[in-house]
């Protein structure tokens, strides 16, 4: 199913979290694609992070065909040639840490909905006149909700996403929430290495079904 943009920044504010995670191993990363689904996920951000990164994302792409309604893209993208690559293989969207004028170009030629990642309110200001609409807070960790806050009182309808640092419990999340933020990112303090190396998947389910549940009481 093919997603325009509007219908994915609407899926990812319902969702309120997207969760971030690579492996190496296929099979890991499509157990914990279906404890995330099951838990509620509809969007999923795989990185490129590992060396074998493009060979998972391709199978894990064609494994996520049996949910129709769930959005995967790809992170931790730099190049036009990188984003070309995932999204010639089915990438629903691009996700950078960094503002990378050439890789907006790119994406915008070809209606690639992309997601830049910004530290400065300049940069938030550049990302939005290159046409991005949902910018990632990163590293959120660094920045925190006050810098929601500063972006959002100057340039208000622009839509962020902290990634990086945000934290799986109430105070942390409503602290992010308050500050106006459409959704979070989550990668290492949403997936527990520990349960993952030992298979335990129902405590991974259990987790996302507890952050989505805060998050929806907002």
């Amino acid at each position: 199913m093919n997603f325009n943009s509007q219908q994915i920044i609407d899926q990812m504010t319902q969702s309120g979290m997207i969760p971030v995670f690579n492996h190496q191993d296929i099979l890991v990363a499509q157990k914990v694609l279906d404890v995330a689904y099951h838990a509620g996920v509809r969007v999923f951000e795989f990185t490129n992070r590992e060396f074998n990164a493009f060979e998972v994302f391709k199978e894990l792409k064609l494994y996520a065909e049996k949910y129709p309604d769930l959005l995967l893209g790809i992170g931790t993208i730099f190049t036009a040639e990188d984003a070309q690559k995932f999204h010639l293989i089915g990438a629903d969207f691009i996700v950078s840490p960094a503002l990378v004028p050439e890789l907006a170009q790119y994406c915008q030629m070809k209606g690639i909905f992309w997601i830049p990642g910004c530290a400065t309110v300049t940069e938030v200001y550049a990302a939005k006149s290159l046409g991005a609409s949902l910018i990632k807070a990163f590293p959120g960790n660094l920045l925190g909700p006050a810098f929601i806050k500063a972006v959002l009182s100057v340039i208000p309808d622009v839509k962020m996403m902290p990634t990086g640092g945000v934290e799986p419990n109430h105070q942390n999340l409503k602290a992010w929430f308050d500050a106006g933020v459409s959704c979070v990112g989550m990668g290492s303090q949403l997936f527990d290495k520990k349960a993952i190396e030992n298979g335990d998947f129902s405590l991974l389910e259990a987790r996302i079904k507890e952050i989505l549940n805060i998050i929806q009481s907002f």
